[in-house]
């Protein structure tokens, strides 16, 4: 059994120590120095994801309370130069792909100019995420600065409904961003829709007509224990296998085999060639086996997994005088330090202390 609130032991590794602590069996090996970034069961990490801040000008019900929330002061955020140099560090790592996230990204001013500086590392990738509402008028600016293409949550297809889980925004806003955004080139555009049992499942086929009608790639995604509030239980996980399920006795679908998948989404395509959906089952069925992806917070925290509390402080090596090898290092002991899985479904399991909008998805 793996646990990842093992605090003492997680810290010790990836602070102290260059082995990992495990309790599985894994080799402890010494932390490697050159190559890759490579953990201790094999896994090649290319994908950074980078948040930018932990605002938010949404309050969806399964992020963050309408009220309450404390946000981070403007000087503990990094820079967008601070990020850049984190970014070409682990670019020099092997990493090929970076994803903005928050937050809502699009609330950190002057977005557009940190594109252009991450384009300016050399990336296969530029995405980012989205709730979509500031994305419309600056559409064109990013995909000119280098952004690649976008993922734009959205919860319903009906407006009130849209309303009372988001809890400000309107679903009309979101709908024309998507049309700015594959206008501007930011494709192929895919559609983030977390489920709520009794609350949008009964939407499940009206999003897969949307794929189907619209040619965007839907993606349903499970309810994870990242609230802010804490409140989240699993009777109100709608899994991935019950999406399908509701799908393919509609359409018909086909799996879209990829025997290297590292992307966290099962794809599917309608057996008759029209639309694609896909299926993240981050609960019920686990995809920690080829994750692929490592994490750096708003304030400058390294992370491996979105449930673990384990995190090393890029901020305090870029403020302190540290080289570029001491943020390769940092980055070759975070991902070193990553444990077999994420042990949602072990018992015992506890939520991280940093909700999703304080980590970045």
């Amino acid at each position: 059994m793996v646990s990842l609130r093992g605090d003492e032991s997680v810290r010790t590794a990836v602070g102290l120590s260059v082995r990992p602590a495990t309790s599985d069996g894994a080799r402890h090996a010494p932390l490697p120095t050159s190559g890759p970034l490579i953990d201790a069961y094999g896994r090649l990490h290319t994908d950074l994801r980078i948040s930018v801040t932990d605002r938010c000008n949404l309050r969806c019900v399964y992020c963050m309370p309408e009220v309450g929330m404390t946000f981070m002061g403007r000087d503990e955020l990094l820079s967008f130069e601070e990020i850049a140099r984190v970014a070409r560090v682990a670019r020099d790592l092997g990493v090929t792909s970076v994803r903005l996230t928050g937050g809502e990204p699009l609330v950190r001013r002057s977005l557009v100019e940190l594109v252009a500086m991450i384009a300016d590392v050399g990336f296969d990738d530029i995405a980012m995420t989205t709730n979509a509402i500031l994305l419309a008028p600056l559409a064109a600016s990013l995909q000119a600065a280098g952004l690649t293409r976008v993922n734009i949550s959205c919860d319903s297809l009906r407006a009130e409904r849209f309303a009372s889980i988001r809890r400000r925004g309107d679903l009309a806003t979101v709908l024309d961003a998507m049309d700015a955004a594959e206008a501007a080139g930011l494709t192929p555009l895919k559609v983030n829709v977390v489920l709520l049992r009794g609350r949008n499942d009964d939407e499940i086929l009206d999003f897969a007509d949307f794929a189907r009608r619209t040619g965007r790639l839907v993606r349903f995604i499970e309810f994870m224990p990242l609230d802010a509030q804490g409140e989240w239980e699993r009777s109100q996980l709608v899994t991935g296998s019950e999406v399908f399920t509701i799908i393919d006795e509609r359409w018909s679908l086909r799996r879209l085999d990829d025997a290297s998948r590292v992307a966290p989404a099962e794809r599917f395509v309608f057996a008759d060639g029209v639309g694609e959906v896909g299926l993240i089952s981050s609960v019920s069925e686990p995809f920690c086996g080829t994750c692929n992806r490592l994490r750096l917070t708003a304030e400058g925290s390294v992370r491996n997994c979105l449930f673990s509390d384990a995190e090393l402080s890029a901020r305090d090596v870029l403020r302190g005088g540290g080289s570029d090898e001491d943020l390769a290092t940092l980055l070759r002991r975070a991902v070193w330090a990553k444990y077999p899985g994420h042990a949602i479904n072990e018992v015992g399991f506890l939520a991280p202390r940093r909700s999703m909008s304080m980590i970045g998805g």
